[in-house]
């Protein structure tokens, strides 16, 4: 699973959030299939998506959206 972002800003902020709850996650570049206005994403673990969801909506963290990746194409996730 994958966490795109319009923001820099918003991504680090993401990222401090999530460590925080000690999620296992992995900061990357933004795949060249999914357009967004940051080069940093978030990788983290399925298992973990509601806790991910929550703490993004909760924290109103600005996101591209939220993609799992699947035939080797990135879809969104709601």
């Amino acid at each position: 699973m994958l966490i795109a972002f319009d923001s820099t800003q918003q991504a680090l902020r993401a990222e401090m959030l999530l460590e925080y709850a000690e999620l296992e996650i992995d900061t990357c570049p933004t795949p060249k299939e999914i357009t967004a206005g940051c080069a940093l994403s978030i990788e983290f673990k399925r298992e973990d998506l509601e806790m991910v969801k929550n703490i993004i909506y909760s924290e109103k963290v600005d996101i591209k959206g939220i993609f799992e990746k699947k035939n080797n194409q990135y879809v969104i996730v709601n």
